[in-house]
């Protein structure tokens, strides 16, 4: 059971909301801080500090600074007012779960709008860029063409010193062309990387994905001066990925993990490295590095396309397996509901969905009760 926290103070102006919390003797990271438009929530286990507010706030511009073992928010009001108190007072359990859910709800639909914000942008620098390259080479083929024009005339100003002879030769040569030979034309078909038919695909998404993918692949992060004394096959992340995969299979998850660690100081750009690195610190308990791992991971399965489904919906079940091992049941659930929409026919996926929301609604009946 969590220990709820209730050393914090606040005060306030008009237009914001001080609040300071006391974690002494734990680490907080921005990761343990949830906040929305009248929720906030600071979870480093077994500590738990938890506040519907008395009135919404812009959870936008609003801000957290973690300094010596405590919290400080700024919570800037949406409306100029006085508050009565921090908290709502008087408030039913329903009321607070659906307060709850409405409010993780509310942190999804807001992280996948900056996602696709995100993708309109760089779409835009891209068009861009491909316009600003066809301009200079239409520069580039008019140039040429006048250069053309200017030999052409030069060529048409010399006198004709052609005497018959000549002429009668060339217009025997050119009224008499030599037969063409025989010859094939080989023809090859690009293949195509992906399953679907091309007028079926998602063709912007899995080009951006190939080309992340690329990307990944070419980027070496570590100044190889420091990794001297290993040997050349210890410098390839794919080599450390599958010895990672080696140790985790025989039980070994702390060797995986330093694996993993290697590979990804080598290429922080390649999802499956953080992937199998989550499901190390499941094994290990490590509950909230494991969600740190899944959600690196989601990042870099971007955009979504048939190709990373797999490795989305593992990402999203061991998020959402970390979550419920914290007993945080809502956020997990809403985790397995995400892999579920990917592959609605995996039917562990959905035996262990059902679980949670078992689990959930014999919690609440125990509250109510």
């Amino acid at each position: 059971m969590p220990v709820w926290l209730r050393d914090y103070s606040w005060r306030q102006t008009d237009a914001a909301v001080y609040v300071s919390l006391s974690l002494r003797g734990v680490r907080v990271a921005p990761a343990n801080i949830f906040c929305t438009d009248q929720y906030l929530k600071v979870n480093v286990p077994p500590f738990l500090f938890e506040a519907i507010l008395y009135a919404p706030i812009d959870d936008t511009s609003s801000t957290a600074k973690i300094e010596n073992g405590s919290v400080f928010f700024t919570l800037y009001k949406k409306e100029a007012a006085t508050w009565e108190s921090l908290v709502m007072e008087n408030t039913d359990k329903e009321k607070m779960q659906k307060i709850r859910e409405n409010a993780v709800l509310k942190a999804q639909e807001k992280a996948k709008k900056e996602m696709k914000a995100k993708a309109v942008k760089k779409q835009e620098h891209k068009k861009y860029a491909l316009e600003a390259t066809m301009k200079l080479e239409e520069a580039e083929r008019k140039r040429i063409e006048e250069l053309k024009e200017e030999e052409r005339k030069k060529d048409t100003s010399l006198p004709a010193k052609v005497t018959g002879n000549i002429f009668s030769e060339k217009l025997k040569e050119e009224s008499f062309p030599a037969p063409r030979t025989a010859g094939g034309i080989k023809i090859n078909f690009t293949p195509r990387v992906f399953p679907t038919a091309l007028r079926e695909s998602r063709v912007a998404e899995e080009e951006e994905w190939l080309y992340k993918q690329a990307e990944a692949r070419r980027a070496m992060n570590a100044d190889f001066s420091e990794l001297d004394d290993l040997k050349e096959e210890e410098k390839n992340p794919d080599w450390l990925k599958d010895k990672g995969n080696k140790m985790f299979s025989t039980g070994n998850y702390l060797a995986a993990v330093n694996a993993y660690n290697l590979a990804i100081r080598l290429n922080n750009k390649i999802p499956v490295l953080y992937l199998n690195r989550a499901a190390c610190h499941l094994k290990l308990r490590n509950l909230h590095k494991s969600i740190e791992d899944s959600s690196k991971a989601l990042d870099l399965l971007t955009p979504p396309v048939s190709d990373n489904a797999s490795a989305r919906v593992k990402a999203y079940v061991r998020r959402g397996t970390a979550f419920c091992q914290l007993e945080l049941y809502a956020e997990g659930l809403q985790d397995y509901e995400a892999a579920l929409k990917i592959d609605p026919a995996n039917e562990l996926v959905a035996q262990d969905a059902e679980k949670i929301r078992h689990i959930i609604q014999g919690t609440q009946q125990q509250q109510d009760s």
